[in-house]
């Protein structure tokens, strides 16, 4: 027997809102088993996404379509060496990689905005890292509208014992600093 069609009206289900949603892909070890190969093939299934409309109007210009992963722990620790602050042991900090404008006066602002919202949680910054970018191969358009990337560093407050109540605490900060940031300035984004 197979079955065709949608299913039918119940409850909070109506198949009118029902839409393609091309361009969604998985890769995952079901044993949690970090691996490089897990990178390569989900920069595969990127690459093989390009049906969805993935593509700007420039050959060069795309979606800002990624990858999420997990905390890459030892490759941050090592990243973070040369800036004056030492990576707690994983899972007693968390990462926000968040966009700014290029002009320094505004984005130090949104800086000081994050750090007094993470100080207001109750949480310790650790410090900030400046993402190095290369945009040599993006068009004008993306080079454009190019944000200045950092990663913000957020330890553990005190008290907080539970991973649960510390990731709690990191998505109200995330909330505060886009609400925050969002009346304040133009096209800034936190994630």
């Amino acid at each position: 027997m197979s079955l065709s069609g949608l299913p039918s009206k119940q409850g909070l289900y109506d198949p009118q809102f029902e839409h393609d949603a091309c361009g969604v892909g998985f890769v995952v070890n079901i044993k949690g088993e970090r691996s490089h190969e897990i990178i390569e093939q989900a920069l595969t299934v990127l690459e093989n996404l390009d049906h969805r409309g993935a593509c700007g109007c420039e050959e060069n210009t795309g979606d800002g379509a990624g990858i999420l992963l997990q905390i890459p722990h030892a490759f941050l620790k090592d990243a973070c060496g040369g800036f004056g602050f030492q990576l707690p042991d994983p899972g007693e900090y968390g990462v926000g990689m968040i966009f700014l404008p290029d002009q320094r006066d505004q984005r130090r602002r949104f800086e000081k905005k994050i750090e007094e919202i993470i100080a207001d949680t109750g949480q310790k910054l650790l410090g900030w890292r400046k993402v190095p970018t290369d945009n040599m191969y993006l068009g004008d358009t993306a080079k454009e509208f190019e944000p200045f990337v950092r990663q913000v560093f957020i330890g553990r407050g005190e008290g907080v014992n539970d991973d649960l109540a510390f990731e709690r605490k990191l998505y109200v900060i995330r909330r505060r600093a886009e609400n925050a940031i969002r009346y304040e300035g133009p096209s800034t984004k936190v994630c």
